[in-house]
């Protein structure tokens, strides 16, 4: 038996913001909406693909009372694949324009030499966020030398 993600779920502040960053930026789809009891105040939502299987990757949980806190055990980051650095470089761009700020200028590897790579970022509740690729980062810097980029930033 092995087991697989099935998908992740992540404490937001605010719900309405929340979409807006991980469906208009990232085009994730919405699969769904709720709330939980009368006052409307814990509610959730369901992201996906629209032209998948129809299950959720994602569930962002209006519960959280402030941003991430990374000194806390829990999420480290969440990684998203694209299918080419092209398309990482995609998404960098409409990052930019939404305003995020990058732990890394560009595309870097994801260890010195590597052939993988990606941007590395912050929701708008501050959870650590990849994107990258498998293969194509190979003239990409590396910011660690000793250490994978996505561990510590």
């Amino acid at each position: 038996m092995t087991l697989r993600t099935g998908h992740v779920g992540l404490n937001v502040t605010d719900l309405d913001r929340s979409l807006a960053f991980y469906r208009d930026v990232l085009g994730f789809g919405v699969l769904g909406e709720g709330k939980d009891g009368d006052d409307g105040e814990r509610r959730y939502a369901f992201l996906g693909s629209l032209s998948g299987d129809g299950r959720p990757a994602l569930t962002l949980w209006q519960q959280a009372r402030g941003a991430h806190d990374t000194g806390l055990a829990g999420l480290h980051h969440l990684a998203l694949e694209a299918d080419s650095v092209e398309q990482v470089r995609e998404y960098e761009s409409a990052l930019r324009d939404y305003g995020v700020t990058f732990a890394y200028e560009g595309v870097v590897a994801h260890r010195e030499g590597a052939a993988s790579g990606g941007v590395f970022f912050h929701d708008p509740d501050g959870i650590r966020l990849e994107i990258f690729a498998a293969s194509g980062a190979e003239e990409a810097p590396a910011p660690n030398a000793s250490a994978p980029t996505c561990g510590f930033f």
